[in-house]
């Protein structure tokens, strides 16, 4: 499969929406295959700064809340929380999990000051409450430590979703 430039630098932004990252990733295109292109995206956003971490977290809602807008990474968000979402699992109704993830989301953001973010694909919102609770008691260093992996994780889906099976070249 043939990227262009253009395309490259969309499914980049769409991944993760660093600046610093879709720049350094693209400059070093072009990639033979799909383990080549994720090898040079993992590496490039090891470490996230935590200036990278806001700027990527400004396009990700709520965990359990439906990603707005028409972009890419809108609907990898949506993709991504389908799990979570009312008709997807036998959780998912259960209005008990919703007013927990709320109240999960609002203690996290009071405690760390950005939304709780967390790889939700193949997860579903009893593991995502369980995950939340443990996380609000890190220190805040060792959280900030874990939204730049779980935000690699989530990069790394993305960039699969979007660029094709390994076998695909680039």
């Amino acid at each position: 499969m043939e990227v262009t430039d253009s395309q490259l630098r969309a499914g980049l932004e769409a991944a993760l929406g660093v600046r610093r990252w879709v720049i350094e990733v693209a400059g070093i295109a072009p990639f033979e295959s799909l383990d080549e292109l994720l090898h040079a995206a993992r590496t490039a956003a090891t470490p996230l700064r935590p200036s990278e971490i806001d700027e990527a977290l400004a396009h990700h809602p709520r965990i359990g809340e439906r990603a707005s807008g028409e972009g890419a990474a809108a609907a990898h968000s949506r993709r991504e929380q389908a799990a979570i979402g009312d008709d997807r699992e036998a959780d998912a109704g259960d209005a008990e999990l919703s007013e927990a993830l709320a109240a999960g989301n609002a203690a996290y953001e009071a405690r760390f000051g950005r939304v709780f973010l967390i790889r939700a694909a193949g997860r579903t919102r009893a593991e995502i409450l369980d995950e939340l609770s443990r996380r609000l008691a890190l220190d805040d260093a060792t959280e900030l430590e874990i939204v730049g992996e779980q935000l690699r994780e989530i990069a790394m889906l993305r960039l699969a979703t979007t660029f094709g099976s390994k076998e695909d070249s680039l």
